[in-house]
């Protein structure tokens, strides 16, 4: 309850600036209990009941309902105090941040942003139900010696052909299109806002892991964000560039030798690879892996390569590799505990 109390506080002071702020500041924080109560499912029409009955607010029906689909709330503010209430959000200096994409399946006929798509999803839907689709920011972080990954912030993902149809509202209005990598730099823009001078890692998966994402955010964000991906297995490796000489004919090369995939490369990598102590399910564990500077042309610059080593009987196979074009990781990594460190010739970024 003390937790609860410096949390909500805070959030509860956001709105006292506005008309009516006192009264709606309550409403707001016993709605915030109401959901984490278990006195019952959090539907509107339980979270006003438990609030007339729980809490002893006399609130009725239509005001409450105006308030939790009111477009005045100062969420923008209400989301950067939560943030500023995170004890010690960094890990070794780093603010971990992972970014995602993910869909809602919704049952019903009205819902904001929920759409009928045609998409796969992991269990089998009916094609009465509605699709929301998100771009989601989340916090990494250490909690009682296991990873936690809490959300931080997110945006409606809206298809450029449905808003063409001006179907679409926002706050009355019809938005602008945006793709997820822009959604993404927005989230990451207002999150670097509220933690200022701290590096960023941010954590994601291929889709995301590209120079579309990369090249403009570190021209909107800043220098100081990273990331750190997944690699696809047949994704082309090429070697570093090689010098350019003294008396060298036209310009120099981007890209050195071509080196093959992960799945060609696995028995070279599998020679190299070391004995890392990582938290890993709770515990430190030991894991045998491996790390290399190499070029991808899909980020167009020299990146570190992780990947670890997995033993099926007897045979040794190489995994999707970790990705990271920024030498400032190599003390320490969201995988592995150590590395080497980096030369001149690989830290060159565009």
């Amino acid at each position: 309850m003390f937790i609860l109390r410096n949390i909500l506080f805070p959030l509860q002071q956001e709105f006292n600036h506005r008309c009516k702020g006192d009264e709606r500041g309550v409403w707001f924080v016993y709605t915030l209990l109401a959901v984490i109560t278990h006195f019952t499912s959090s539907r509107s029409a339980n979270l006003l009941r438990c609030l007339q009955v729980l809490f002893g607010l006399s609130l009725s029906q239509r005001r409450f309902y105006i308030f939790m689909a009111s477009s005045k709330l100062p969420w923008s503010r209400l989301w950067t105090t939560l943030w500023s209430l995170i004890p010690s959000p960094t890990t070794k200096g780093r603010l971990l941040l992972a970014l995602d994409d993910t869909i809602n399946p919704k049952t019903g006929k009205r819902f904001s942003a929920a759409r009928l798509s045609l998409i796969m999803l992991p269990r089998p839907i009916n094609r009465n139900t509605l699709v929301t689709k998100c771009c989601v920011h989340r916090f990494i972080k250490i909690v009682k010696g296991r990873w936690a990954c809490l959300p931080l912030a997110f945006r409606f993902y809206h298809m450029e052909k449905t808003i063409a149809t001006k179907k679409v509202r926002v706050e009355g209005k019809i938005p602008s299109f945006q793709t997820k990598f822009e959604q993404a730099i927005e989230m990451l823009l207002e999150i670097s806002a509220a933690f200022p001078g701290t590096p960023l890692l941010i954590v994601t998966d291929s889709w995301f892991g590209n120079d579309g994402l990369l090249k403009p955010m570190r021209k909107t964000v800043g220098q100081h964000c990273h990331m750190l991906s997944r690699l696809r297995v047949n994704t082309t490796l090429f070697a570093l560039p090689p010098e350019h000489q003294k008396h060298q004919l036209g310009r120099s090369r981007k890209y050195g030798d071509k080196m093959g995939n992960a799945t060609t490369l696995a028995n070279e990598f599998h020679e190299r690879a070391t004995t890392y102590s990582v938290n890993l399910y709770g515990k430190q564990r030991d894991v045998l892996a491996f790390d290399n500077i190499m070029m991808l042309k899909t980020l167009k610059c020299a990146v570190r390569l992780f990947g670890s080593i997995e033993d099926h009987n007897g045979s040794h196979s190489l995994p999707p590799i970790s990705i990271s074009p920024s030498s400032r990781l190599s003390n320490t990594t969201a995988h592995a505990g150590k590395s080497k460190p980096l030369s001149k010739r690989s830290s060159g970024n565009r």
